[in-house]
């Protein structure tokens, strides 16, 4: 699996790449993940045109109404698209073997600086942050940054805790009392095969096969193509424009198929949980707006 393809509550299992399976890598992994904390993960210049920050404002949920994301002459580039110029770097992590194919993406967070040009190149360099143990898993905190923003990208590895390292931060306790304002959004039928075009091509999002190997009974949709689709309501709810966005958060607490019907409830501070119905799919959300 590579992370950032799967939204927490998705997992898979088997044998490695080298045919070891995962239980015989148990122990050189309890004693290894705590090594990868600190690592560089390289730097790599990327670029983006005007149709590919529009793709995203589409893919994401944006409307064709929404002339300032949809039309290049009036173009604002959502902050959010920078985490799909920036997902080569928990990416490379996976590739160097620091998890298996178990691990899913946690939760995401983005600090933004400055607003994303129209179109144009910048460098990004990325690291691991720190490890977390968490017992019977390893947290993996990879970050990326530029001049324009810093992304986190917290990946949960079962199987890699144990290694007597910190446990990390407690869950953020939820907000108290009734949200102040709620509103409802739907994800597009055809949303997942859209944002795998940005780059996350994982067969999960497209090829019912491959869902049912993870235990869903048809295609999911991004975990970061929720959060930021979560964007768009919650900047409606605060009189804010979604491309004034300036902190984003969330933990992913379930999956969202292509076509589900949304609600994000908000509280003050920025504070917001997604839910499908009743089930939560985005929990721990913030959302500031400049």
């Amino acid at each position: 699996m590579s992370p950032g393809t799967n939204a927490a509550g998705t997992t898979t299992s088997g044998n490695t790449a080298d045919g070891e399976t995962t239980e015989d890598r148990t122990t050189e992994d309890r004693t290894t993940a705590a090594a990868w904390a600190g690592r560089p993960l390289g730097e790599r210049t990327v670029g983006y045109t005007e149709t590919d920050a529009i793709l995203y404002a589409l893919a994401v949920g944006a409307p064709a109404t929404d002339l300032e994301l949809v039309f290049e002459d009036r173009l604002r580039v959502l902050p959010s698209f920078g985490l799909t110029l920036a997902q080569w770097a928990p990416d490379v992590l996976a590739e160097q073997g620091a998890f298996d194919n178990r691990a899913v993406h946690g939760s995401q967070e983005l600090t933004v600086f400055k607003p994303l040009p129209r179109s144009g190149q910048f460098t990004l360099r990325a690291r691991v942050g720190e490890v977390w143990d968490k017992g019977s898993a390893a947290v993996f905190n990879v970050l990326a940054e530029c001049d324009y923003f810093a992304a986190t990208w917290s990946i949960f590895a079962p199987g890699f805790g144990g290694f007597g390292g910190d446990r990390g931060p407690g869950r953020t306790a939820a907000p108290a009392g009734v949200p102040l304002a709620s509103t409802g959004f739907s994800s597009s039928p055809n949303q997942a095969a859209l944002y795998r075009l940005l780059g996350d091509r994982h067969p999960i999002h497209i090829d019912p096969q491959a869902a049912r190997g993870i235990g869903q009974d048809r295609p999911i949709l991004h975990g970061l193509a929720s959060l930021a689709g979560a964007t768009l309501p919650l900047a409606r709810l605060a009189g804010a424009h979604p491309a004034d966005l300036v902190r984003l958060a969330g933990r992913f607490a379930g999956v969202v198929f292509p076509g589900d019907d949304l609600t994000v409830r908000a509280w003050d501070g920025g504070r917001f949980e997604a839910l499908a119905g009743e089930r939560p799919v985005i929990s721990d959300g913030l959302a500031v707006f400049g």
